[in-house]
């Protein structure tokens, strides 16, 4: 699977990488007139066009939604799983210098074993003492959960189940505010969606299973009385051209990230990546203690 094709209004997003943008809506796919709406003169074009480019931006956000979420779960896993064995590593490495300085007595061997020592317990900097707790979107739950001495809970996996992704992708077309004819209704939209976001992130298959229901059990919107107006429309395009370009740099920003580079390694399964990366640095660990090991033998012979 290519972590880059695009995310067409017909088709599922893809599994992670950076989504392409949206067609604009004058090649996209022609939408059918709510019921009840007025042919305004020379206007029936131009809405088509908003319709295919509204639902062509929903594809997209929910792309860039679904990366950003194993984004920010990989990053988590890979500092809950695999800060452990770092820190092993710098450990084992401080100890190596140490060992080497001390039977040399050299100027730079001494001047590197601090150097390796400081790395092992550095002066922790304002964004490192938040590193893990706090995302694009505020304080982590495992930070609310400390905070209010609840049971912290990480997510059991970088992608959630292939049963939620087909869930959030369903409810998210149903749901999306920018289907709303009012305010009162977008608002709705809006809180409902947070939810939704809330149980994606947490690969809760059933509480989306039941959010699904909410949404089938609510209050279904209402025709639209009359066509929007030629400038409405042209303004509505407009305003999906700035969100589709808004869109766009925070997929840019999450792809030129360092866990979203590691991500485009295993696009296919990241899960299977941090267990790679694991494998790794146990093999580096198993050597450095057999290196250490070797120099103190060293020492006592």
């Amino acid at each position: 699977m290519n972590p880059n094709s695009p995310a067409q209004a017909s088709e599922d997003p893809p599994a992670s990488g950076t989504p392409e943008p949206p067609v604009s809506g004058a090649e996209a796919p022609e939408a059918n007139r709510p019921p009840g709406a007025s042919a305004e003169p020379g206007t029936e074009r131009l809405e088509k066009a908003v319709r295919a480019a509204e639902a062509a931006l929903i594809e997209y956000e929910i792309a860039v939604e679904t990366f950003r979420v194993e984004v920010e779960n990989f990053s988590r896993l890979h500092h809950q799983r695999l800060g452990p064995v770092y820190a092993r590593l710098d450990e084992l490495e401080a100890q190596i210098a140490e060992t080497v300085a001390a039977r040399t007595g050299d100027p730079e061997d001494i001047r590197k074993a601090d150097a390796a020592r400081g790395a092992v317990l550095p002066m922790p900097q304002v964004e490192e003492l938040f590193f893990g707790w706090i995302d694009s979107t505020g304080m982590l739950p495992e930070a609310q959960a400390m905070l209010n001495e609840e049971p912290v809970s990480p997510p059991g996996r970088v992608r959630p189940s292939e049963e939620a992704r087909k869930a959030y992708r369903d409810l998210v077309r149903k749901a999306h505010p920018d289907l709303a004819q009012d305010d009162a209704e977008r608002e709705r939209r809006e809180a409902f969606l947070v939810r939704v976001n809330k149980a994606y992130a947490d690969g809760d298959a059933s509480a989306l299973a039941a959010l699904a229901e909410e949404w089938a059990a609510g209050p279904l919107p209402g025709p639209v009385a009359e066509l929007l107006r030629s400038e409405e429309l042209y303004a509505r395009l407009e305003w999906l051209a700035r969100r589709k370009e808004m869109l766009a740099d925070m997929a840019a920003e999450l792809e030129e990230s360092a866990i979203g580079a590691m991500l485009k390694l295993a696009p296919d399964d990241p899960d299977a990546l941090l267990d790679e990366i694991a494998e790794q640095l146990l093999g580096q660990v198993a050597e450095r203690e057999q290196e250490l090991a070797r120099l103190r033998e060293g020492e006592q012979e």
